[in-house]
């Protein structure tokens, strides 16, 4: 099993920056991909960045440019530097991890609050 823990969310007002950790434990071997999604009231959950083992990332388009995943795999650690926060990024972001089981663990979400 894997556990993720979130932490690093808040208010902040817009063109800030926040910095999102989570950190993995348990069966740390199996983690294939680390990631973050978001959901904002209303919406479904979507994608905002994402790192394989390898290194490759992935970010949604509306976050290119201004955030920044990284992933520290000595600590089991994945982050995602939020700059020029805008109020539409206001959501409840949740880490992710895909194992090479091809199973998906959630965190519990840590909220993002980004106000004009």
């Amino acid at each position: 099993q894997v556990q993720l823990v979130e932490s690093g969310g808040g208010l902040v007002q817009a063109g800030g920056s926040l910095r999102l950790s989570c950190v993995a434990s348990g069966s740390i071997s199996s983690i294939n991909r680390m990631g973050w999604y978001r959901q904002a009231p209303g919406k479904q959950r979507d994608l905002v960045a994402r790192i394989t083992s390898g290194g490759s990332t992935t970010y949604a388009d509306s976050v290119q440019g201004r955030f920044t995943i990284s992933r520290d795999n000595a600590k089991n650690t994945v982050y995602l530097q939020m700059n020029n926060l805008k109020p539409e990024d206001t959501a409840v972001y949740y880490c992710n991890v895909l194992l090479f089981s091809l199973r998906e663990r959630w965190g519990q979400g840590t909220q993002v609050t980004v106000s004009s």
